[in-house]
């Protein structure tokens, strides 16, 4: 009878994960208990942290490749949120029993495809045994002190930009649960948004033109709502340039789904940020050469709230927290 090739933690590091760590020095080839992280001159450090867990951030169906890619693009989008460029992540590991060495390869594979394409490395991290599937990530990127592009700050006058379409990621999370009905064409178009979420990685391009960033995780409305968390200012977007799919307008116009569904969902993993209306040109030069789609949408206004074409919004879906 043939042995079962039984999963080990060593089987995991030196089969799979050894390849991540793109033999940099920081690392020690994950021979030592710990690694280091090289200071970049006229460069600052930022670090983020996110965790998945199934059946609350993924469902138990889902691919190990959608899996490996929502928790590289949440983290890369906080990091290009703020102006960054990758440098490298670490990563922990709790793994049900019912975890496949297939699995393990085809999730490896999709984070090496990231790596690859943002040149970023993994430094280290943990592999332990869990009832359920945890995945945690840290990651690290550089960004000049001045440069960093936080939550707050916009200006009166300034204009309020987001980057590729919104919506789609709601339509696939929608179809999974169930609660709306589309054709097949559709409905594969749809789930593989929701599945396969992507980073816009435009932050490292526009900090030094731009005076505010967030990533759209918990909702355009939600999001937008950290940026003006002030009286003096708000925001008056344009509804009319919002930029959505071809295929959502057409979900729009059958009325099977509605534009505040949508922009109180999270999940688009774009970003919203503002910038000084005299960065118009330079913004859109940007945008043309590197092949990022970005849309002016609105505009920080003197009053406090959040405006549809001059009319306030009283209510919207707060952002999404976790309950315990």
């Amino acid at each position: 009878m043939r042995k079962k090739n039984k999963i080990t933690e060593q089987k995991i590091i030196y089969r799979y994960l050894n390849k991540l760590n793109f033999n940099k020095s920081e690392t020690f080839n994950f021979n030592n208990d710990a690694a280091f992280l090289k200071k970049r001159k006229n460069k600052e450090i930022v670090v983020t942290n996110d965790t998945i867990v199934e059946s609350i951030d993924f469902f138990k169906s889902d691919p190990a490749e959608s899996v490996a890619q929502k928790i590289i693009t949440y983290n890369l989008s906080d990091i290009s949120s703020m102006g960054a460029d990758p440098y490298a992540f670490t990563l922990s590991l709790s793994l049900p029993k019912k975890i496949t060495h297939e699995w393990i390869s085809k999730f490896v594979k999709k984070i090496l495809y990231f790596q690859n394409k943002y040149n970023f490395f993994l430094l280290g991290g943990d592999i332990s045994q869990s009832n359920q599937l945890i995945i945690s990530s840290n990651f690290f990127g550089y960004v000049a002190k001045q440069n960093i592009l936080k939550r707050e700050f916009p200006n009166k006058g300034d204009d309020i930009w987001v980057t590729g379409y919104l919506g789609d990621s709601a339509i696939g999370l929608a179809l999974s649960k169930k609660q709306i009905v589309l054709n097949d064409v559709q409905t594969k178009y749809f789930t593989n948004k929701f599945l396969f979420p992507r980073p816009c990685m435009i932050g490292s391009l526009i900090c030094k033109i731009s005076t505010s960033a967030i990533d759209i995780s918990d909702g355009f409305y939600g999001d937008l709502s950290k940026i003006i968390n002030s009286k003096l200012i708000g925001a008056n977007i344009y509804s009319s340039k919002i930029p959505y799919s071809s295929n959502l307008k057409k979900l729009f116009a059958k009325n099977k789904i509605v534009t505040s569904d949508v922009l109180n969902a999270g999940d688009d993993y774009e970003l919203i940020f503002t910038a000084p209306k005299d960065n118009r040109a330079k913004l859109k030069k940007i945008a043309t050469k590197y092949n990022y789609r970005i849309t002016k949408v609105g505009r920080i206004i003197g009053k406090n709230g959040i405006y549809v074409d001059d009319q306030k919004i009283m209510k919207f879906k707060n952002p999404y927290q976790h309950s315990f």
